[in-house]
């Protein structure tokens, strides 16, 4: 369950939504219809108007769709000689007019496929000066929605008496971006949604690297700071014109979102209350710190501190972790009293019991957070490790060493262990630290975070670990690929692709933990029950705990998949099951296999062997933990060879999968990708290496009279 931002609230009290297309929208760079766009917009309409919305469309690309076929009906109708001859520019609102016609008959054919009505309402400038057209025209309006029928407005560009429609920006509205913001006040929108080709308003140049979107616009701090790039390449005012529409709709009472039109369900993101586009509105310096930290302040100075840490000897970096230990101890009915308060916020929203038991810091957990950051304390010197020594040629010495990856940029559950685990594992590694918790945790994170960095030495800095407390400023920290060397998302698939989309960084993923233990028809019952229960009840909510069962078929004959059954019948999980178990056990049916329950409840399913078990696992796990209960020592070999996951088990309960009980002391994740780091990421994991070459005066001078010997040498120098 989600709450909406402070920042989004007023999409709550929306019914009447204004939605303006533009030309660069509708079109393709060649001058057609982008159908793909316009179907897509259309769908989007369609829904809000099922769901009560009052939907009203203010179209561009008229003159682009006229241009373009009046342009190909030109070169039809020419000789090779009028070819040759120097082209004149098509007139406007000749465009305009042969236009107008292919677009609406495009936007009925579309809307009538889904059973949806629309209706073209052609205005100009010089009809908005008469009262009784303003007053006709609204009430046209209000019939139309009414009878649930879409207003589709274009400016009348064929009859305008503008001297040209990219020219002349005079009047009462001098575009259709000024047109929507005018019918907003007109006809008393809620929400005026601005479509472009790009995400939103930057403060420069979309095209520019070092652009950053911004997210809601605040007059007093972006006025002066924005530098707006070229106008639109078919439309007439680009995003200069929308930023001065969305600003005078905004500050007469309607919000304005810009976003972009090429992603296919902006809009409705947009109406749940979701961080898309950027957002005007008349409140909006109310909302926002105007001298908040920026994303690359956050992430340089973690990148400064860290090499101050880098500098320190192993055992002032060791003292920093158990004064860390320390703090927490002290710190800890404060801890309780701030994770008590987040729990209860999360009751009283009705969220679910999975993420309540992630949130909540149990009895006794910050002594085991704190004993686990002082064996972490206590392990080898991670930093500067001699991994490889080579003498290249005499007297020349090569050393392959470890050292920190850099600045890591964790997104995280609402777990607020998981901080405290991934804080020390950086501190031990040398890393810079920028950390993204769920917000149901805010408390926790805060008071945790808070707790943490006044243990860090001043000769440090405390922004070694800084705090995103806000999830607009992830887009930006995301673009942050010269600062910022690893991402790490934990969470859903869906999340970890959605990083891996929107930025340049490398990530490493933590998703899905669709753990299997697999039955085999020579397993020892008693123990299989063990594991089965273990692997489930230990603790439901965890990644690594088991969420399908898999059986040979030779347990349902000798009654042994019915005694596990009873077992975790009798610890109160639900079973259901996949097409095979259902129809045999009468269970209702999993609606997919690749379902993460995190909670009391499991899939079973039945398999003929353990090849088609391995299958299963392939097809529906998530290539995190699956283990296999047998007494048959070849049948477990094939197991753990072919089973393609980060962490593959024989006669143990999945739950093992973790960190702490590697022996790693904690874990950022457990990271289901294949390079780099796989499986619980520890110290290890955040580490790279780098090449010392110590040499005597030695130059490569083309390679002559230099002996390459290459001799592998102990690591001790």
């Amino acid at each position: 369950m989600d709450s909406i931002d402070p920042t989004r609230a007023f999409v709550k009290d929306v019914k009447r939504v204004i939605v303006k297309v533009g030309t660069a929208v509708v079109t393709r760079g060649d001058g057609r219809l982008a159908l793909g766009r316009m179907g897509a917009l259309c769908e989007q309409i369609k829904e809000m108007n099922t769901q009560g919305f009052e939907v009203i469309l203010v179209t561009s690309g008229a003159v682009g769709v006229g241009r373009q076929r009046l342009r190909y009906r030109k070169l039809v109708n020419s000789s090779f000689a009028d070819l040759q001859k120097p082209q004149v520019e098509l007139d406007g609102k000749a465009c305009a007019a042969v236009g107008q016609s292919g677009l609406m008959a495009l936007y009925d054919a579309l809307f009538s496929q889904l059973d949806v009505s629309s209706s073209q309402l052609l205005v100009t400038d010089n009809d908005f000066r008469d009262p009784d057209f303003r007053l006709q025209i609204s009430e046209t309006v209000q019939s139309l929605l009414n009878l649930r029928v879409i207003p589709i407005f274009n400016e009348n560009d064929a009859i305008s008496t503008r001297r040209a429609p990219y020219e002349d920006s005079s009047g009462i509205f001098w575009d259709n971006d000024s047109l929507a913001a005018l019918l907003a006040l007109e006809l008393k929108a809620d929400l005026l949604v601005l479509l472009s080709d790009v995400d939103g308003l930057y403060n420069g140049p979309p095209s520019d690297p070092n652009s950053k979107l911004i997210h809601t616009y605040i007059k007093e701090k972006h006025q002066g700071e924005i530098t707006f790039g070229d106008k639109s390449r078919v439309g007439r005012g680009g995003m200069t014109a929308k930023v001065k529409a969305a600003v005078y709709a905004a500050y007469a009472g309607i919000p304005v979102v810009i976003t972009s039109g090429f992603a296919p369900d902006n809009i409705i993101k947009v109406l749940k209350g979701e961080h898309v586009g950027t957002l005007f509105h008349q409140d909006a310096h109310l909302w926002v710190t105007l001298k908040g930290t920026g994303a690359r302040e956050m992430a340089v100075s973690a990148r400064e501190c860290s090499r101050r840490l880098q500098s320190l000897s192993s055992e002032d970096r060791r003292k920093i972790l158990l004064d860390i230990a320390d703090a927490l101890e002290a710190n800890e009915n404060l801890i309780k009293a701030e994770n008590e308060a987040d729990v209860a916020e999360a009751q009283q929203g009705g969220y679910e019991k999975s993420l309540i038991s992630r949130l909540t810091l149990k009895p006794g957990k910050i002594s085991s957070l704190a004993k686990s950051i002082r064996l972490i304390a206590d392990m080898e010197e991670p930093i500067g490790h001699v991994l490889k020594r080579t003498e290249l040629a005499d007297g020349l010495i090569l050393e392959k060493t470890s050292c920190p990856l850099g600045v890591l940029l964790i997104v995280f559950e609402s777990r607020p262990d998981a901080l405290v685990q991934i804080a020390s594992l950086a501190i031990r590694s040398g890393n810079g630290l920028l950390l993204k918790g769920g917000k149901e945790a805010k408390r926790s994170n805060a008071v945790l975070h808070k707790v943490i960095t006044e243990a860090i030495p001043d000769s440090v800095g405390k922004k070694l670990i800084g705090l995103v407390t806000s999830r607009d400023e992830i887009p930006d920290l995301l673009k942050l690929d010269d600062v910022i060397d690893l991402v790490i998302p934990r969470g859903s698939n869906k999340l970890v692709a959605q990083i891996k989309n929107s930025t340049k960084i490398p990530v490493l993923g933590h998703s899905d933990g669709i753990c299997h233990v697999y039955v085999d028809e020579r397993a020892n019952m008693d123990m299989a029950k063990r594991i089965v229960l273990d692997a489930k009840i230990d603790y439901p909510a965890a990644c690594n705990a088991m969420e399908t069962l898999l059986v040979h078929k030779e347990l349902v004959k000798n009654g042994g998949l019915n005694d596990l059954m009873v077992e975790l019948n009798s610890e109160g999980v639900t079973l259901y099951g996949g097409p095979r178990a259902s129809s045999l056990l009468n269970i209702t049916e999993a609606q997919s296999f690749h379902h993460e329950y995190t909670s009391l409840a499991c899939t079973i399913e039945i398999v003929d062997d353990l090849h088609e078990a391995i299958d299963h696992i392939h097809r529906h796990g998530s290539a995190h933990t699956d283990c296999i209960i047998t007494e048959d020592l070849e049948v477990a070999k094939i197991f753990l060879q072919q089973v393609d996951s980060a962490a593959v088990f024989h006669n143990a309960s999945t739950r093992f999968c973790d960190g702490a009980r590697f022996g790693l002391g904690a874990e950022v994740g457990i990271s289901t990708s294949r390079i780099h780091a796989r499986g619980p990421v520890g110290v290890e994991g955040l580490l790279t290496t780098r090449w010392i070459l110590r040499g005597n005066g030695q130059v490569v001078d083309g390679d002559k009279g230099l002996v390459y010997i290459h001799k592998d040498l102990s690591l001790q120098s």
